[in-house]
């Protein structure tokens, strides 16, 4: 179900390697199994046991009694000093709830590769920060042809995220084994070409492990479509986080 997702039971007992081109995190409850395959890797590549995981990936990991936290403050705040916004003055959202960005805007087009390298560095925040998921994919569209509005938005985001620079998941104990999924539609909201942006999230025994903002591929001829297509969306992606969950 995830090819870089590698477990193994044995007598009751579960080991889990998760692979990420060359970093790896080893989790489980089988010590001596887990010690076993340090040494076979030890043996045919040159790897460091950096113990607990409290930093992988640009995410920051932190235990306590209630639970897991990650997030990704440092990054946060190395991207607001490389804008040159960290003095900015915070705002409460990210993102005007009154903003219809178009492609034709009457305004001077702006630094492409600055705003695509921009882009980029937010897709890779919101893989752990989906408060910023919707905004996110909507200024990922102009990546073409970006224009002075659409850096404002970026700016948005920016002063939102100085607002809120260690803002993460948290994982929580919890008694409840249930799998949700809540889902929502902007129905013909873009301005262009009156597609429709797809919202879903789910959680597995209350805690939130999946999300997506996307605009769908065709346009809804009703709310009602629209909103059926990413029922369907979110149908899916529950199926896929059983599934996983059973072979694990």
């Amino acid at each position: 179900m995830d090819h870089t997702l590698f477990y193994k039971h044995e007598d009751g007992k579960i080991t889990v390697l998760i692979v990420y081109v060359d970093n790896i995190i080893l989790i489980g409850d089988d010590k001596q199994e887990m010690e076993d395959l340090k040494e076979k890797l030890e043996r045919e590549f040159e790897i460091k046991d950096l113990g607990p995981m409290r930093y992988f990936l640009s995410m920051e990991v932190a235990r306590n009694q209630k639970g897991i936290s990650v997030s990704r403050r440092k990054y946060t705040l190395d991207l607001l000093k490389e804008t040159g916004m960290m003095g900015c003055k915070p705002v409460d959202t990210p993102v005007d709830p009154n903003l219809k960005l178009t492609e034709l805007q009457n305004s001077s087009p702006v630094d492409k590769g600055r705003y695509q390298r921009l882009v980029g560095r937010f897709i890779y925040l919101s893989h752990t920060r989906p408060d910023i998921a919707f905004v996110v994919s909507v200024v990922s569209q102009f990546v073409h042809t970006p224009y002075n509005e659409h850096m404002e938005a970026m700016y948005q985001i920016l002063k939102y995220l100085k607002g809120a620079v260690g803002k993460g998941l948290h994982f929580a104990k919890n008694e409840a084994r249930t799998i949700e999924a809540y889902t929502d539609a902007d129905w013909a909201g873009l301005v262009n070409d009156r597609r429709s942006t797809s919202g879903y999230c789910t959680f597995v025994w209350g805690n939130l492990v999946t999300w997506r903002s996307k605009k769908q591929n065709v346009v809804a001829r009703s709310n009602k479509e629209a909103e059926f297509k990413v029922v369907a969306q979110g149908i899916c992606e529950l199926l896929w986080l059983k599934l996983l969950l059973e072979e694990l």
